[in-house]
């Protein structure tokens, strides 16, 4: 399995090639994030991994298509931000972008509001949104993420995401895609 680490910093997923723009990190590949296209081939990975980048990018759409440009179809992309009620989110200047649980629905094909903004194709396989300890020991974090192990629950995180989420704080999002490719795409 090939594996990239984007924005890497210097906590590298293991076995991964790591990918960033800062010489003191752990990266094996110095490259800036904003610049499109990265030094790699396409469908060259079957996991990509980042860990709290995409808020730091230029332009998220654009990241995003890399990322699927480089992924093999089936493919899985694994991103980690902070979710945009975290009040920790302010305390780093470099920070450009807020996400909430919804925020990547453009890319999945079956939710998109305007279809002509990307042709990337996800197919979502999770998405878990982590709480502060204080709601996560109440079982506030559990009840906002029920959708994940049972579906017909996917109200929970929407009220929370619409009504709560300024009371019970969102700290961090994990998604997990799978990338969906047509054949033309694939070659």
């Amino acid at each position: 399995m090939k594996i990239l680490d984007v924005g890497c910093g210097t906590n590298k997923f293991e076995g991964a090639i790591g990918l960033d723009n800062n010489l003191r990190t752990a990266a094996d590949v110095i490259h800036d994030l904003g610049e499109i296209p990265y030094p790699f081939a396409d469908n060259e990975f079957d996991l990509i991994v980042s860990n709290h980048a995409v808020e730091h990018v230029p332009d998220v759409m654009l990241f995003v298509t890399e990322l699927y440009r480089i992924t093999k179809h089936g493919g899985r992309i694994k991103l980690l931000t902070p979710h945009y009620t975290n009040p920790d989110w302010a305390t780093d200047p470099t920070h450009r972008n807020h996400f909430n649980c919804y925020s990547f629905n453009v890319f999945v094909p079956e939710k998109q509001n305007f279809e002509f903004y990307t042709d990337v194709k996800l197919k979502p396989i999770r998405t878990h949104v982590s709480l502060a300890n204080l709601w996560r020991a109440l079982g506030f974090e559990f009840v906002v993420n029920l959708d994940n192990q049972f579906p017909s629950f996917r109200f929970t995180r929407k009220f929370w995401e619409h009504y709560l989420s300024y009371i019970f704080r969102g700290k961090e999002l994990r998604f997990e895609f799978e990338v969906v490719k047509s054949e033309k795409v694939k070659k």
